[in-house]
């Protein structure tokens, strides 16, 4: 077919090519109807890249017999460069290896075979720009599509152009990630052209119908204007008539079908043989013609009228073709071809092929078949082939006339069709299984796939329930099975925090013998189902032991991977830190990536508790990566959860409600546990914004909620200084009964010092300071310096509160070493009130040394050290001037005691208030704000501390915003009144009949 019009498809493509000559990698995807141009488009692209750049091309295409053989298009694509295999990693090399049949082994991996794939791709393009087409994508066996997608996706900076053909209506799989082109038809003018230039003879009448009834398809154009029916049609005799109404395609095929009609019968049966195996060789084509009775020159008719190119294969001029040349022989005629082929193909290498000619010559039930399809499907299984192996499984089933064997059949066709990502197909053959047998194997196997399709559909615990039924049929016959079947059922009611599930798969596993290397995972799961009750005094150290049992990388990851989540349950952070980095440098060695994202899951969470964010991000974003590409959506929830937290604490309030909103729905139903990371993501987000009853609300829903006791423990922390800020320590105290019976049972640093820190927020002044200081000590040992960095906020702006500045500052400081980003107006906010309490230290420093006390002696220097509260006392000694004037403060020159503070310098007037000066910081990185830098104070005419000492009274207890219970800064200024001691001592609140000063030194109030 000739190319006509199409300048935008024709811009891009060579836009594409373009890109690649300048190691800008790109993928296309032409999609549109059958005839509509796309094969010419890929043809087009071929002849640019051959003529202009120089570019290696490699080609192939589907074809629709092959749709069941794994990975059969990738070997057309790739067979003629199968010798560059040794120069790929030796995983890959293997796998590519087994898919192609050229060796033996275990099964292959198909994410290996992907990157394989992409490897050897990337080694072609190593001499020069490559382009690779594959035409009829939607034909291709699943396999091979995949792992075309996955090197399509992950080509960026190559020399490698890709380009794709598919039907629009034949894509049974994910094209998500690469660019696709919608073809239309031509516009009006290109079509009367290519009419023209195809059949300039026909009158007037019929082109303008010809051209209605194309509707601008180029092969409708084509076909139609030169064909006999239009010819009929110019004479008046109307058979368009009959096939007007037909779809496009249709009629299409309908002028192959006229023109395959009036070749001779032998020719007719030379097309049936060529198009029922297209991937035959010529030899063999010739072979099969020749055994039913004809001979190559029946060919010479078809290749005469265009119908097929032969040269060593047999090319049809258009699939659609080869549809009418098999279609619309008969029955009879189709079985014949089919058991020629079979007796034609009697190699090993051609064992697949034979099987299924076989299969589709057999219309009845036939033992003999069906072992034949088995065994193809056991193949299809090591390479790696799961719809492949499906297929034959199925139609292995189908030809057993043994019931028992038919449902066993079927029911490992359900399952390689849930491996495949067909989870319709596999419920509908797991139930087909169920109804033919009562054998238990047969029935744990499809109840276990139909587990593994409720987790999809509905929920963990619906899949951990039927899960449980099915390890409960073969305990007795096949333990290890049971053992494995039990483990995922735990770990689904993990997900869906069912923890009375997890608790029955626990108690069946103890009441059988597991194989030699499953107690501690056995006694691990008995373990949490202990903690998840609350109970934790019973479950550390079976937990701990697993984790012992499995280091090293002898065990089976899956083994690795429970005692990696077991860590993180028990605050085992560093630990499950190394071990999982092993892990991960071990799989991705062996090529095993479907366990990358479990591995990542558990390293980023790890990273996430002990505050390494940019670790853990990085952990976050290849997993989900990974996660999608290999369609394991509940691993793509999990590190979308962890990373709506990490948008939390970077404070990045958009991105994080954004992905909480996407996230949050799907989690809550798939995997409760990360729904509820996300939900405290939110949490932390609100605190960090200073909506502490928000935040409150929020994580008390999460340290309550059905995953409280799992990685959710950890939130506790939070919610109690989320309560203690908005004013609710009393509804701290339970969470925080429940999160020191863990801490104490775990006996880790870093859970202790958080425990201590939340006793601290809770305490009065007489023990807050010595469990602070516990707690910082533990964070030193931790390591953490998230934890540490908020543990020595919180401690400092409570020793700020209490005049302790010089000690503050300290802490503060400490603090200010792990910041959030400076983004807009709070990381402006951030920066600027960060350095106020230094700048005021400083600048009363400055006073001290530039202004003696009393230059006189040594008593103005005593009385210099009193804290702003005495100087109501102080001023007694100082003589009154007579004019109302307020008595001179000792130690402030004179040009500034009576300077009138200015409207303008509100921000610098508070900095030497020592009670209004704090870090406030916009996320929980480094720590929370204190409420009382609240901008509003600035306008607040409260009582001085003078006047407070004067009275005897806490003049705090009087503001309007604290009797309504909404301002922050006096609520956190000093304890709850349940908390305070001394309350009514002289006046002085919590502080007594004493305090200290700046330096931490005591001082007591003068009688006087």
């Amino acid at each position: 077919m000739s190319l006509v019009g199409r300048e935008v498809e024709r811009a891009r493509i060579q836009g594409l090519l373009a890109d690649a000559r300048q190691e800008r990698s790109g993928a296309l995807a032409l999609r549109g109807a059958a005839g509509i141009g796309k094969s010419v488009l890929l043809d087009h692209a071929v002849s640019i890249a051959e003529a202009e750049g120089g570019m290696r091309v490699v080609r192939g295409a589907g074809v629709e017999s092959d749709s069941e053989l794994a990975y059969g298009g990738l070997h057309q694509l790739l067979f003629p460069h199968l010798d560059r295999l040794d120069a790929l990693p030796a995983p890959q090399a293997r796998a590519l290896r087994r898919a192609f049949g050229l060796s033996e082994g275990d099964e292959a991996n198909r994410f290996l075979i992907s990157a394989g794939t992409l490897s050897l791709l990337a080694d072609l393009a190593d001499g020069g720009p490559l382009l690779c087409v594959v035409d009829d994508l939607q034909w291709l066996d699943q396999g091979s599509v995949e792992a075309l997608l996955f090197a399509a996706r992950r080509f960026v900076a190559d020399p490698i152009a890709m380009l794709f053909a598919v039907r629009e209506t034949s894509m049974p799989f994910d094209i998500a990630g690469v660019e696709v082109m919608d073809l239309s038809g031509l516009g009006a003018p290109d079509a009367a052209r290519l009419l023209g230039d195809h059949a300039p003879e026909l009158v007037e009448p019929v082109r303008a119908r010809v051209l209605a009834e194309s509707g601008g398809n180029p092969l409708a154009i084509i076909e139609l204007g030169s064909s006999r029916l239009a010819a009929n049609d110019a004479d008046g005799a109307g058979p368009a008539e009959q096939v007007g109404p037909l779809p496009v395609p249709r009629r299409v095929q309908e002028t192959f079908r006229h023109q395959i009609a009036g070749l001779p019968d032998p020719t007719q049966r030379a097309l049936v043989v060529a198009a029922a195996d297209m991937a035959a060789p010529l030899t063999t084509i010739l072979q099969v013609i020749e055994s039913l009775g004809g001979t190559a020159g029946d060919l010479a008719p078809a290749e005469r009228d265009r119908l097929v190119w032969i040269d060593d294969r047999i090319t049809f001029r258009h699939p659609l073709v080869r549809a009418a040349a098999y279609q619309d022989a008969p029955l009879q005629r189709r079985i014949e071809v089919h058991r020629a082929y079979a007796e034609a193909l009697r190699s090993d290498a051609d064992a697949d092929r034979r099987a299924w000619h076989l299969a589709a010559a057999t219309t009845a039930p036939d033992e003999a078949v069906a072992a034949e399809l088995e065994g193809a499907a056991e193949r299809a299984w090591h390479r790696g082939g799961a719809m492949a192996m499906s297929a034959a499984y199925d139609r292995a089933g189908r030809l057993s006339p043994d019931r028992e064997l038919k449902a066993r059949r079927i029911a490992r066709a359900g399952q390689a069709a849930f491996d495949a990502g067909k989870a319709d197909r596999a419920a509908r053959l797991a139930a087909e299984a169920l109804s033919l047998t009562t054998d238990p194997g047969v029935r744990a196997a499809a109840i276990y796939t139909r587990g593994a399709v409720e987790y999809e559909r509905t929920s963990p615990r619906a899949d951990a329930e039927l899960t449980i039924e099915a390890a409960a049929l073969v305990c007795d016959t096949d333990p290890e099975r049971a053992a494995l079947t039990l483990y995922e059922a735990a770990h689904a009611a993990r997900h869906g925090a069912a923890h009375d599930v997890l608790r029955r798969a626990a108690d069946l596993m103890r009441g059988f013998t597991p194989p030699d290397d499953w107690p501690p995972v056995v006694a691990a799961l008995l373990g949490w189902a202990e903690l998840f009750a609350g109970r934790p005094e019973l479950a550390v150290g079976p937990m701990r032991d697993l984790y012992t049992a499995t280091r090293g990388g002898a065990n089976h990851l899956t083994h690795r991977i429970t005692a990696g989540f077991g860590g993180l349950m028990i605050a085992d952070d560093d630990e499950v830190i190394a071990e999982a980095e092993d892990m991960l440098a071990e799989v991705r060695a062996g090529g095993a990536l479907g366990w990358i994202p479990y591995t990542l899951n558990v390293l980023a969470v790890a990273r996430l508790f002990r505050g390494e964010f940019a670790d853990a991000r990085a952990c976050v974003a290849e997993g989900a990566s990974v996660s999608d590409e290999l369609g394991n959506t509940t691993e793509s929830l999990a590190h979308r959860s962890v990373e709506v937290w990490l948008h939390a604490v970077a404070g990045d309030e958009a991105r994080c409600r954004a992905l909480a909103e996407e996230v949050l729905p799907r989690a809550r139903v798939r995997h409760r546990v990360n729904a509820e990371i996300a939900a405290w993501g939110l949490g932390m987000l609100d605190l960090s914004a200073r909506r502490f009853g928000e935040a409150f609300e929020r994580l008390e829903r999460v340290s309550q909620g059905p995953a409280s006791r799992d990685l959710l423990i950890r939130a506790v922390p939070d919610l109690v200084e989320a309560a203690v800020r908005g004013g609710m320590p009393d509804r701290a105290e339970g969470p925080l009964a429940a999160f020191c019976h863990w801490a104490e049972h775990v006996d880790r640093p870093v859970a202790t010092g958080l425990a201590l820190r939340c006793r601290a927020l809770l305490a009065g002044d007489g023990d807050a300071d010595a469990l602070y200081t516990e707690a910082l000590r533990l964070h030193e040992r931790h390591g953490g310096s998230y934890e540490r960095a908020r543990t020595q906020l919180v401690y400092g702006e409570w020793l700020r509160r209490r005049r302790r500045r010089t000690e503050a500052r300290a802490h503060l400081g400490g603090g200010d070493r792990v910041r959030a980003p400076r983004r807009g107006a709070l990381g402006r906010a951030c920066t600027r009130r960060v350095g106020r309490l230094r700048r005021a230290g400083r600048r009363a420093s400055a006073r001290r040394s530039a202004h003696p006390a009393d230059p006189a002696g040594t008593a103005g220097r005593t009385a210099g050290r009193h804290r702003s509260h005495e100087q109501g006392d102080r001023r007694a000694a100082v003589p009154q001037p007579t004019d109302r004037r307020p008595p001179p403060l000792q130690g402030v020159p004179e040009t500034r005691r009576h300077r009138p503070r200015r409207a303008d310098r509100p921000r610098r007037a508070r900095c030497r208030r020592a009670g209004q000066v704090a870090a406030w910081w916009p996320t929980p990185v480094i720590g929370l704000p204190d409420a009382g830098n609240d901008d509003r104070c600035v306008a607040e005419k409260r009582p001085s501390n003078v006047q407070t000492a004067v009275a005897g009274r806490d003049a705090r207890s009087h503001h309007p915003e604290h009797e309504r219970g909404d301002n922050h800064d006096e609520l956190l200024s000093e304890p709850p009144p349940r908390l305070r001691r001394g309350a009514d001592d002289g006046g002085h609140g919590s502080r007594g009949a004493g305090g200290s000063d700046r330096r931490g030194r005591s001082v007591q109030h003068r009688a006087s």
